[in-house]
């Protein structure tokens, strides 16, 4: 699964937390879900999603109504996903998911920044084989559990992997999964702090210090464009 990838991207999403760049991605996110699904987060799954994720990163419940509101508006239905796939230095490949309302800034922003550090923009679907989507959900480990026990209960919900790191259980499962891992665990009492859909790498790489310090400065250049939403590589 990647666990370098899964630790690296925490602790990246950790640094984000305390700064104020990741708001507006998160903010962004809440819009196109309700845009796409409508503002009721009980009927409107990916927007429950979204909200949920901005409410572990400390976006002030303000900024989350705001941002539920602002998808009924004309700026929001100028915002669209657009996905990109690209090489990098050292055999890295990347799956970038972005909202954009202009297509166009967004691919020659990140051309420049691929074409400056030794990477390139992909064909559309050149690296589909090369990632799979994943349901993926966290929660802290819980004091009163067995995880093993919790474990095998998750397995005919569609759990395929359970991994514990630093205090947090992350939970692996089919793409199609996702809604019956999710009400799987709300039965069991358990409240995730992040869930979603993932691209896992298929056959990730491993890389020396040096090569990885290529990467992940072009990582964080990458991340660091407001279009930007979530990128997925295929470090191991």
């Amino acid at each position: 699964m990647g666990r370098a990838f899964e630790c690296r991207r925490r602790a990246k999403e950790s640094r984000w937390a305390t700064m104020s760049k990741i708001f507006p991605k998160l903010a962004k996110s809440i819009t196109l879900a309700a845009k796409n699904g409508g503002p009721d987060p009980e009927s409107n799954a990916p927007l429950r999603v979204a909200i949920q994720n901005a409410k572990a990163a400390n976006l002030s419940k303000d900024n989350i109504e705001n941002a539920i509101k602002r998808a009924a508006g004309k700026d929001a239905s100028e915002i669209t996903e657009v996905f990109y796939e690209a090489k990098g230095p050292h055999g890295s490949l990347f799956y970038i998911e972005c909202a954009t309302d202009n297509t166009n800034r967004s691919v020659g922003n990140l051309k420049v920044i691929l074409g400056k550090n030794g990477g390139e923009i992909a064909p559309s679907g050149a690296l589909n084989f090369m990632f799979v989507r994943k349901t993926v959900i966290e929660f802290p480990v819980p004091a009163d559990r067995d995880l093993e026990e919790l474990e095998l209960e998750l397995i005919d919900a569609g759990l395929e992997e359970l991994s514990v790191d630093e205090g947090v259980v992350t939970l692996f499962g089919a793409y199609t999964s996702f809604a019956s891992l999710t009400s799987a665990l709300e039965a069991q009492g358990i409240a995730a702090t992040k869930s979603g859909l993932q691209r896992v790498p298929t056959q990730p790489v491993e890389l020396t210090e040096a090569q990885m310090e290529d990467v992940e400065n072009l990582l964080d250049k990458i991340e660091d464009d407001d279009d930007v939403q979530v990128v997925y590589t295929n470090l191991g």
